[in-house]
């Protein structure tokens, strides 16, 4: 049991972080400050108390509404919740060789990314603010003893922005200028090794999505797709199996 206790600490911190994520993604995109005013309703403004503060379990005994006016609200709340401490936790079993501080940012990378994919979906913008913070974490991080280090941090993000700035000037409709920064910055973080095999992943996993979602919902391929969240899911992916990635890419892909 005492070994357990570790990752369901990572589990409800990543819960406490996921709430606090949803307030990210609905105020950073609108420019509107994350500390005021406090939590509210979006349809009738009553502050939330406390107790409608607790992370999914406030959602599930309002049923999924305002206490005051009833109106419905989103799935989207608990579910980020819940992605983000499912991932804590996996930090728990796939990156414990790592130093406290290295595991700290690793939640900030998580839940940086996190953050970016959801904006991207609702708003089509990667906000320079978080993506700048990303840039420092892995700045940050590459001073912690351990892998990438520094050089291999700087290379990430020159030679993975530098491909997708090419990208971005032979196709602009296709990638735009906020990928090209989020990259550079996923470079910095992962190093130049695993931010090029994220990009892969990355790719196939925005390929398969996409494709189904012309083939079964008649979506235009000239609508716009953000990328951003399979950047993000490609660098996650990484981030827990980057070992065992890099070696079958080598053998299998480079």
């Amino acid at each position: 049991m005492e070994n357990m206790a570790l990752p369901i600490f990572f589990g409800f911190l990543g819960l406490i972080v996921g709430s606090f994520l949803n307030v990210i993604i609905y105020r950073v995109p609108n420019g509107l400050s994350i500390v005021w005013p406090r939590s509210h309703c979006p349809g009738c403004g009553q502050v939330l108390k406390p107790l409608e503060l607790i992370p999914v379990i406030s959602f599930l005994l309002l049923r999924g509404k305002c206490r005051k006016c009833q109106i419905p609200l989103s799935w989207r709340y608990p579910s980020v919740e819940i992605l983000t401490g499912v991932l804590f936790i996996l930090v728990f079993f796939f990156r414990s060789e790592r130093t406290p501080i290295g595991i700290l940012f690793d939640f900030l990378f998580i839940a940086l990314l996190l953050s970016l994919s959801f904006i991207d979906m609702d708003y089509l913008r990667l906000p320079n603010v978080l993506v700048g913070i990303v840039a420092l974490v892995g700045l940050a991080n590459a001073l912690v003893p351990g892998k990438p280090n520094l050089i291999y941090s700087l290379v990430g993000a020159l030679s993975a922005g530098a491909f997708f700035l090419l990208i971005h000037f032979l196709y602009p409709e296709g990638m735009g200028f906020g990928d090209v920064k989020l990259i550079a910055a996923m470079g910095l973080y992962l190093g130049v090794k695993a931010v090029f095999a994220s990009i892969f992943i990355a790719s196939f996993i925005g390929l398969i999505i996409e494709g189904i979602k012309v083939l079964t919902t008649q979506k235009s391929l000239r609508q716009p797709i953000p990328f951003g969240p399979y950047l993000a899911a490609g660098g996650l992916i990484l981030l827990f199996f980057e070992e065992y990635l890099i070696n079958f890419f080598k053998r299998f892909v480079w």
